[in-house]
């Protein structure tokens, strides 16, 4: 069962030129800003990146450590961050993707003459053919997290 609310111990590392970001229980998670806004902002959007990569992979996805058990430097402090991952989800699986496909020239020639959407259209005949209705769409969108 997935988490719909996530919340990680992240330490943010002051330098001259912008603060650092990482995620001690998530290697290879890091982000950055030019202040603390920037880079709680960030730090958000990289800790759902990799939550939802790892929810996708099926990956374990540890529990966080507690703030008390952080050892920090001098130029360190832990910021808590606090995601909710429904809409992040729901953006994620509703992002467009880049298809490429190969028609007649004298076919392409006639749907631009008519002004034809070849992405709509490319989404409507795939619906059709797999029998997809909006409301099935709908259901799709907000996943099987029932």
């Amino acid at each position: 069962m997935l988490k719909d609310r996530y919340v990680y111990p992240a330490i943010f590392n002051y330098a001259d030129d912008g603060i650092s970001v990482e995620f001690p229980d998530l290697p290879g998670c890091f982000s950055c800003g030019d202040n603390d806004l920037e880079a709680v902002s960030m730090a958000k959007d990289a800790l759902m990146l990799r939550l939802y990569s790892d929810e996708s992979d099926n990956s374990i996805i540890p529990e966080p450590t507690k703030v008390p058990n952080i050892k920090l430097d001098n130029n360190q402090a832990v910021v808590l961050i606090d995601v909710w991952m429904p809409p992040f989800r729901d953006k994620m699986r509703n992002r467009s993707i880049k298809k490429t496909l190969t028609i007649p020239k004298w076919l392409d020639d006639m749907a631009l003459a008519e002004n034809v959407n070849y992405s709509a259209l490319l989404q409507s005949a795939i619906k059709q053919q797999l029998n997809i209705h909006e409301q099935d769409n709908i259901n799709n969108s907000r996943g099987n997290e029932s």
